[in-house]
């Protein structure tokens, strides 16, 4: 390896931050170290809030991504929540568009409401979270 190659970021690295950047968050899993963060726990261990229902389009999602849940509302008033972690490398998903969630990490891609993979290297499906509307609220866990 020369010297140029150990000063430079690797191609993870600079995808991360690019990610990291555009999204305006950091991103777990995307360490320079090469070797990923802890990732948070994949459903909640207790009742937390998200936000109001108002932030989840009707026939879209929405990430919560500081508490790592993707909400979707794929009808008027029925609301269905999944881990927003990775089930490739642990990554935290906040990129949605319509009823998907885009790892930025290494590309995956899950539906949000029935949690499947639609697109690899994820190969397992997203932990489904329980979530209730209480007031305009949602509640997860």
């Amino acid at each position: 390896m020369t010297d140029d190659e150990r000063r430079s970021p690797g191609r993870r690295t600079v995808l991360c931050g690019a990610a990291a950047s555009a999204a305006g968050l950091t991103l777990s899993g995307c360490g320079g170290s090469g070797a990923p963060a802890a990732p948070p726990p994949a459903t909640p261990t207790a009742p937390v809030e998200l936000g109001s229902a108002d932030d989840v389009p009707v026939g879209g999602a929405h990430a919560f991504a500081a508490r790592s849940i993707v909400v979707s509302q794929p009808e008027p008033g029925r609301f269905k929540a999944f881990s927003a972690v990775c089930t490739h490398k642990g990554c935290v998903m906040a990129a949605v568009r319509k009823l998907t969630i885009h790892c930025a990490c290494h590309g995956s891609s899950f539906d949000t409401t029935t949690g499947e993979v639609l697109g690899g290297p994820a190969r397992e499906p997203l932990p489904e979270v329980p979530v209730r509307v209480e007031g305009n609220g949602l509640i997860a866990g």
